[in-house]
């Protein structure tokens, strides 16, 4: 049974113009995704910009969102850290402020052996909550393949997979291999995903098309294809910054675009340039043909 079905928005963390944390702004951002229809929430992940916050920021952010939520959807918090006892630490933070689960990276400060990546698994499945593995082989030196996951299947809390190799095929496989719910984590190959078993979806681009990515994903679920596909290649121009170093920059102009600013992103991230912007303009505008369609 899937433990993390529909879509959980990697939330981006607006900053203020003096680049501090704009909390007024969080807060509208998550009532708002939570009104589009957005299943969940997942703070401090890459594309929160967990590695350019403050340790104080970071808990500060993970508890608004929480406090916000309200119980109206499950948050499952981004613990990436670069040591197993800071990634505790987090993971423990978490459950005091009332998480139903972590997404996990592997080790992210060095190129880890196999069996260090399962002991990192098993450990800090002894924080309590239950853990989505977070594949990311572009972004870290691991790539938690098919078979690395199988043989981390008998950790109790490991119980889903967030699948952002690229590689579509990687999904029938993880089913057939282990127990673990997958979740679409490439958001330009997430209708493959579905077609593939995957239940869940952890998104980036969805920050500033809720709507949109709901109805995907509703379609995809009820089988209705010919529906689907169309609004998926619109979709689709947009969601191809998700696979790119820039995503970041890109969620947060889109939202300039529409008169929503959340700031810039902080260093070691900067703006777009003009011809980027131009780029972004031209995709999120298509993306956005379907603003006015009902559920």
């Amino acid at each position: 049974m899937a433990r993390f079905p529909g879509i959980y928005v990697a939330v981006i963390t607006p900053f203020k113009p003096d680049s501090s944390v704009d909390f007024p702004r969080l807060r509208e951002h998550i009532d708002w995704l939570v009104s589009e229809g957005m299943h969940g929430l997942v703070p401090t992940g890459s594309c929160g910009e967990y590695a350019a916050l403050t340790d104080q920021e970071r808990a500060e952010v993970v508890e608004t969102i929480i406090e916000v939520a309200n119980g109206r959807v499950p948050v499952v918090v981004g613990a990436a850290a670069p040591s197993t006892a800071k990634a505790m630490g987090w993971i423990r933070h978490a459950k005091e402020a009332g998480a139903e689960g972590v997404m996990l990276l592997p080790p992210i400060n060095y190129r880890p052996n196999r069996r260090e990546v399962i002991a990192w698994y098993e450990t800090l499945s002894g924080g309590g909550l239950p853990i989505i593995a977070y594949n990311n082989p572009f972004d870290t030196s691991t790539d938690l393949t098919p078979d690395l996951l199988a043989e981390m299947k008998h950790i109790p809390n490991l119980v889903a997979v967030k699948e952002f190799s690229g590689d579509v095929r990687r999904i029938s496989a993880i089913l057939d291999e282990t127990e673990l719910e997958v979740l679409a984590g490439t958001d330009d190959l997430c209708l493959e995903s579905f077609l593939a078993g995957a239940t869940g979806w952890i998104a980036g681009l969805t920050n500033v098309l809720p709507r949109e990515s709901a109805v995907l994903y509703e379609l995809a679920m009820a089988g209705q294809l010919e529906e689907a596909w169309p609004l998926y290649r619109d979709l689709l121009p947009f969601f191809r910054f998700d696979a790119q170093p820039r995503f970041v920059q890109a969620i947060k102009y889109a939202f300039e675009l529409v008169g929503k600013p959340v700031g810039e992103t902080r260093p070691p991230r900067l703006p777009l340039t003009e011809a980027e912007k131009a780029e972004v303009a031209a995709a999120f505008q298509r993306a956005r043909q379907y603003t006015n369609v009902v559920m």
